[in-house]
């Protein structure tokens, strides 16, 4: 059995718990607000392409979790908010989180949340993450709704290297643990290279999808949005050039080929919008642009959505 803290229940974060709270591990939850109340009082459902997930694990605000528990009384602690809420996280927890030793695994979006974690706990307690495949939002407080096949990729964040590892055998245990509990799951030797491809899914259609109200399938089979989501994709791969990545083309043409093919979904930039919530724009679209005005890497496209969506929510 694995104890677990997850740090973010909500369509991402509260899918997976459910999961593993399933298989029979032990899963301590924060929240916040209407969802934490109902949390608290009434438990965790979760509906899954039919199938329903039903509950009733530890919840706390970070303030409770911080006088009730210490960090290492967990086996990991996943963070799986909204990559805007990561340098929060870090200001509130993180005198908390020095006073151990456990992992931090990050289930979040963009490339920006290890390098931040990092700094605060050092790198080699950082797990890089990425949910790949999975459409999960809060329908009402304690109730989430998600599809997909939720595959989790993880590493020792930024990459394995010759020597060994204290994260290895965790991460092993882990892999095995989130398979046997329904959770695809696989490790990688270099993370930062995984993140990037996602960051070049979510390039792609978040921004866009915020922007015209379409999910992903609409867009990528748009004869005119479709040509701006593979152009937005194109500029995430020439941005990685800047973290020392170097996706190529063939990368592009994966993450393309995978977003056209996979659920129509509403993206979460998208649900977020329609719920008047902060966006990932700057963590996302953001991210790209900055690593492009390093080498002088043009980004029409990317500079276009970002500015308009910017703009159209000021």
């Amino acid at each position: 059995m694995l104890r677990l803290l997850m740090i973010g229940a909500g369509g991402i974060g509260g899918y997976y718990a459910a999961r593993l709270l399933d298989a029979g591990h032990r899963v301590v939850l924060t929240a916040r607000g209407e969802h934490l109340g109902a949390l608290k009082d009434n438990g965790l459902t979760v509906h899954y392409e039919g199938r329903e997930l039903a509950h009733a694990p530890a919840a706390h605000d970070h303030q409770e979790l911080v006088t009730q528990y210490k960090p290492d009384e967990f086996d990991l602690i996943i963070i799986a908010l909204k990559a805007t809420a990561t340098a929060s996280v870090v200001s509130e927890l993180g005198d908390w989180l020095k006073q151990g030793q456990t992992p931090v695994l990050s289930l979040q979006n963009g490339v920006d949340n290890e390098p931040l974690l990092a700094e605060t706990v050092g790198a080699d307690r950082v797990i890089g993450g990425l949910a790949v495949r999975i459409g999960g939002h809060i329908t009402r407080p304690g109730v989430i709704e998600a599809e997909g096949l939720a595959q989790i990729v993880m590493g020792a964040w930024p990459k394995v290297s010759g020597g060994a590892d204290s994260r290895t055998p965790l991460l092993k245990t882990l892999v095995a643990a989130f398979n046997d509990a329904g959770i695809p799951a696989r490790s990688s030797d270099n993370i930062r290279y995984e993140l990037w491809r996602k960051l070049v899914i979510n390039n792609g259609v978040n921004p866009l999808s915020a922007l015209t109200g379409l999910d992903t399938r609409s867009l990528t089979h748009h004869p005119r949005f479709g040509r701006i989501v593979y152009g937005m994709m194109a500029e995430t791969v020439e941005a990685s050039r800047a973290d020392g990545v170097n996706l190529e083309k063939k990368d592009l043409e994966e993450m393309f080929e995978l977003i056209s093919n996979f659920n129509a979904i509403k993206t979460s930039m998208l649900v977020d919008r329609e719920r008047g919530r902060p966006l990932e724009l700057d963590t996302i679209a953001g991210a790209v642009l900055r690593r492009c005005e390093r080498p002088g890497i043009e980004a029409p496209y990317t500079e276009t959505v970002h500015a308009v969506l910017q703009h159209s929510d000021e």
